[in-house]
């Protein structure tokens, strides 16, 4: 090495361009996939969400009588696991960002790459990808398992029926959103219980604390929760004239994922490791 190849560079600072996007990406991928909760979270979430299902619309056909008929919808019952499975794909994306936090390897990731927002969105682009196809499989299984199970006489739906595939893959995109968001929440709050804690109080608490508002201000309020919102996706035919249609419900989801994301990246430039 020549003695120009170290001027006017200070000691322990990487130079410009050494690192990037498809390097971040490879490291974050290789960290998600090597964590032991990474594995057991997702065969939790393919257990709930398809054995959930299976189990609503096994026991739906069982009891099938003239009035279930009424108002039912085949595509929401198989896909009912999805209420189950959010919780556990929220703690996992939780965990892809705090167990850094607990365990102090955080630091060394913002030494290697400290352009700290450039990271949060290669974490979170290999987390979203791992968890939209984990959940779009498992959305898939489940529908079409709870189909089979639907047998005559009980009403069953296919994949060609109104409205079925969008509520089949929307209900993934729902799913890897919640596991975003859990993960925005982590990157802002930085520890496990609190952020774990703040998703349930998004997803299950706040629900009931609107419930306790007066009736008008119910039916403004709850159509823009987050759990509400999936209710509206894994439906095929509107319960209520009070809800979000799907897709206007999925970018209300779309907006609150980036705006925690967001606000994790201003915070992690502002505050140290």
């Amino acid at each position: 090495m020549t003695v120009g190849t170290v001027v006017g560079r200070a000691p322990g600072v990487l130079p410009a361009g050494r690192y990037g996007m498809p390097g971040l990406v490879r490291s974050e991928w290789l960290k998600l996939r090597t964590v032991r909760s990474t594995t057991w979270s997702l065969v939790l979430l393919v257990v709930l969400s398809v054995g959930i299902g299976a189990l609503g619309t096994a026991e739906t056909r069982a009891h099938w009588t003239a009035s279930t008929a009424v108002g039912f919808d085949p595509t929401q019952t198989s896909l009912i696991g999805v209420f189950f499975a959010q919780l556990v794909i929220g703690v996992l994306g939780v965990l892809a960002m705090s167990a850094e936090y607990g365990t102090g390897t955080i630091r060394a990731t913002f030494a290697a790459a400290p352009r700290r927002p450039l990271v949060l969105a290669a974490k979170s682009a290999v987390f979203f990808a791992v968890a939209l196809v984990v959940s779009e499989v498992v959305a898939f299984v489940s529908f079409l398992l709870g189909q089979a199970l639907l047998g005559a006489p009980a009403i069953h739906a296919t994949l060609s029926s109104p409205g079925a595939l969008r509520a089949v893959v929307e209900s993934g995109l729902y799913l890897a959103l919640l596991g975003l968001l859990g993960l925005g929440l982590a990157t802002i709050i930085r520890h496990t219980a609190g952020a774990i804690g703040a998703f349930v109080g998004v997803v299950l608490v706040l629900p009931l604390v609107v419930q306790a508002l007066p009736s008008s201000t119910q039916l403004a309020v709850r159509r823009w929760l987050p759990s509400r919102i999936g209710q509206s996706i894994i439906a095929t035919r509107p319960s209520f004239g009070h809800e979000l249609s799907p897709w206007v419900g999925f970018a209300v989801l779309c907006a609150y994922v980036a705006v925690v994301l967001v606000a994790g990246a201003v915070l992690l430039v502002r505050r140290d490791a």
